[in-house]
Parts: structure tokens; sequence; C-alpha cells
């Protein structure tokens, strides 16, 4: 008996990566699965092409699952509408989403077009609207359902040249929160996951000195299968009551991070004016303000 016995799952972006490794883990818990993707680059462009898709259901056939292929684009209200009732037609419900799909248009922000930054932020943060609206009406009137939404330590932490990806990742956060609070009264359920895996998603980190060389030989242990079982995990009934979280999955390391709260606190009677908040409140609270880290200076440490 597998954790996901009896469920559908719809994954985003599952041909490849952290994707695959989420449709092929879905299967293995007993989960019929909808391998979407687009079959695009990494930028989002190109014609589309079915066989990444295609190879994965027949992947998933091989182990005795269950699968359809299907090759919407996220970024569309219409195709995730599409998406969410090919699962119906061919499976008859649909328990889970695995919002992963995603794309990369990396450029230094004073750099950055409206094109670039629309691109990543319709696919990312629209993208996981889209999909997990499609599915909601179906979660609520069954009395329960489970979300995934692929977040990053790019808009959880911070990273150089990835302001699109940054503040969609970011969003993603936000949004799976509001999902988890306003559906809860339906038992459905909502979390973000920050996964570490190399996958082409990361390849393009640049190589260019011997710490970004060393920087990269780590990345390359880091397995898209194991975020895949932590995804499974909380779509799974055992899983019944986690909403609202953020996770992150770095190889061996499950993290739980967390989520703003107040830290200082100054206050006057009197009102504050420009001049008093320069004066006293700035630097009250200067050894507790942030450095411009980057994720890569966080999570320093060699994967376990």
């Amino acid at each position: 008996m597998g954790v996901m016995d009896g469920k559908v799952a719809l994954v985003t972006g599952a041909a490849r990566g952290v994707g695959r490794a989420v449709a092929l883990e879905m299967a293995r818990a007993g989960a019929a699965v909808v391998v979407n993707d687009l079959g695009v680059s990494l930028s989002g462009e190109g014609g589309g092409d079915a066989q990444p898709a295609e190879e994965v259901v027949a992947e998933i056939a091989a182990i005795g699952g269950r699968a359809i292929a299907n090759y919407g684009s996220v970024a569309r209200w219409d195709d995730a509408q599409a998406m969410v009732r090919a699962a119906i037609d061919a499976f008859g419900r649909i328990d889970a989403v695995v919002n992963n799909a995603g794309n990369l248009r990396d450029v230094l922000f004073h750099k950055m077009t409206e094109e670039d930054f629309d691109a990543v932020v319709g696919v990312h943060l629209k993208g996981t609207f889209n999909v997990s609206r499609a599915a909601a009406p179906y979660f609520k009137e069954q009395g329960g359902g489970a979300y995934v939404h692929m977040s990053s330590t790019s808009g959880l932490v911070g990273n150089f040249g990835q302001a699109n990806y940054a503040a969609a990742k970011l969003g993603i956060i936000a949004l799976s929160k509001s999902i988890a609070l306003d559906m809860q009264r339906f038992n459905v359920r909502s979390n973000a996951v920050a996964p570490f895996a190399w996958t082409r998603m990361v390849s393009s980190i640049p190589t260019d000195t011997p710490e970004q060389q060393q920087r990269v030989e780590g990345l390359k242990k880091l397995v898209p299968e194991k975020v895949a079982a932590l995804c499974v995990a909380l779509c799974s009934d055992a899983a019944a009551g986690v909403t609202g979280q953020i996770f992150g999955s770095r190889n061996n390391e499950i993290y739980l991070f967390s989520q703003p709260r107040p830290i200082r606190t100054a206050h006057t009677a009197d009102g504050w004016t420009p001049e008093a908040i320069i004066e006293r409140v700035i630097p009250q609270f200067r050894n507790d303000f942030y450095p411009l880290h980057r994720s890569g200076e966080v999570f320093t440490w060699d994967p376990v």
C-alpha cells in the first residue's frame, strides 16, 4: 500500500528535473498522474516538444503505474482548466496539485526588460494561481485536496540577477498561505517547498571562478528524488493538518522555514517625526538589519 493509493495527482513541469522525480514518486506511492509539460526551452521559448512528457508517462507505465501526458501552458487560464479536467476525465477525480513548472530569464535588474519580468512571473506566480484555481472547485466539492507549490531560496533569501524569479517565488509563498487560509474549512491544504536540486533550472550558474566551480560541484550532489519524497508526503492523507508552511529539501536535509514576524519594536508616546526616526529608530534597529545575503551565502555547508 502506497501513501497515495487511490489518489490522482497533477504535476506541472513534470518532464524533467524535480517535476519528473515528483511524478515518478507519486506513481510509486500509488497515485495516477497527469504529467504536464509544455516541452519548451529553459527560458520558456520554443514550439513545444511532446516527447519529454510522453517519456515520463512511459516510465510510469513501466513500473505499473497509470499516467497521461498534458502539454498545456500553466500561464494560460484555459490550459490550466483543461489540465485539471484531463485528470477528471481520465481518472475520475483530482486529489493533489504540485505546481512545479518554471522558466528562467536571469538578467541584472537595471537591464531587465518588461518581457523578461512578465514571462517569468507569468509562469511561476500566475501559473501557480491558474492551476491551483482550476483545481479549487473540485477540492471544495469533495471536501479535501492538497497543493504543493515550488518556491525558492532566491525569493526567501535573495540571489543575484533574478529579480523576476525571486519576486515570483516569494509571491508564491504569500499565495500558498492565502490558499491555506481560504480553503482550510474545506479540508484543503497548501504548502510551499524550496527545492535544492541539480536541474537545468540551476545549470546556468556561472563557473568563472574556482569558488563558483566548487559551489556547482556541491550542487551536483543534490538529486531531485530527495525533493520528490517530501512533496509526496505533503500530499498524502498522513500530512493532514500540515498547511500554510514553507519547507526546504536539500539532499538528506529537510527544513522548516520561518515566516516574517516582528523582531524589534520602537514606541513613542508623542508620535514619530522623520528626524526622530533617523535619530532613534534606525540606530536602535541597525544591529538587527539583515545583510544582503545571497542564497549560497546562507547555505554554506556541504550537502549531507
